[in-house]
């Protein structure tokens, strides 16, 4: 059964400091003796989250919401695995898919059909699995012989619409997904619309981050808000979006 549970769950990570990353001031160091270059390097450490606490169980539809920066995208790829925890700990169960970007992992110079395996092997799936699949997903694309040719000759229309049926394609227990995924033109934006609602309904515990509140409260009935890497709010959908309303507006204030 899919579970997800964080205990004091925080992310902490050094960050070199503008002086570190500049070549140019490492340059006019050598070359000057030290007399024009900025401050000495060195690194800072980013608090991305913080003691975080909650608990994901099958059927849930879980919004994360706050302003960039915020900790939503970290708190994802933490439940991807992209990244680790370095304080607390964070227990799952069941198969993960993150789709955070539908290009990445893509060939402009390999073929619409090789592009297939490779982003479907990034994406987790068994070599097998990517063949079952494979009729499945051009047959959505609508991109007839232009399935194997190099998709550097796609349109951009094209090759988002070769993108995004092989993202959604994926079958997991815990779904990730970061802001929408794109589809291409809008004559075909109700058909992958309808796909991707039917990837969510048939994934047990599904995750989100977006600004899209309107989207949002149509998929999902629980939201985490979040502010500064902190989890301030976790309860119904509505009421976070309340809350997150309120903490922005007193912020603006």
């Amino acid at each position: 059964m899919a579970y997800v549970e964080a205990q004091g769950l925080g992310i902490r990570y050094p960050v070199l400091s503008a002086s570190a990353r500049s070549l140019k001031n490492k340059i006019l160091s050598r070359t000057t003796g030290g007399r024009i270059a900025g401050t000495a390097s060195g690194l800072v450490e980013v608090q991305a989250l913080s003691q975080v606490n909650f608990t994901f169980e099958l059927g849930e539809r879980v919004a994360l919401i706050g302003h960039n920066g915020s900790g939503k995208s970290t708190l994802l790829r933490v439940l991807a695995g992209i990244y680790h925890p370095t304080e607390g700990t964070l227990y799952r169960k069941g198969r993960v898919a993150a789709l955070f970007d539908a290009s990445f992992g893509m060939d402009l110079d390999a073929t619409g059909y090789e592009n297939i395996i490779v982003r479907g092997r990034y994406l987790g799936l068994p070599r097998l699995e990517i063949e079952r699949r494979i009729n499945e997903i051009v047959e959505f694309t609508e991109l007839g012989e232009f399935i194997n040719m190099p998709i550097r000759t796609y349109s951009a229309g094209m090759a988002a619409r070769l993108a995004f049926a092989i993202s959604t394609s994926v079958e997991a227990d815990i779904l990730l997904m970061d802001e929408g995924l794109g589809a291409g033109d809008s004559n075909f934006m109700a058909k992958a619309d309808t796909r991707l609602h039917n990837l969510i309904e048939r994934s047990p515990i599904v995750v989100i981050a977006s600004h899209n509140q309107g989207m949002i409260e149509k998929l999902c009935t629980r939201g985490l808000v979040f502010q500064s890497g902190k989890l301030i709010f976790d309860g119904d959908i509505k009421t976070a979006y309340a809350h997150y309303h309120g903490v922005v507006g007193a912020a603006v204030a």
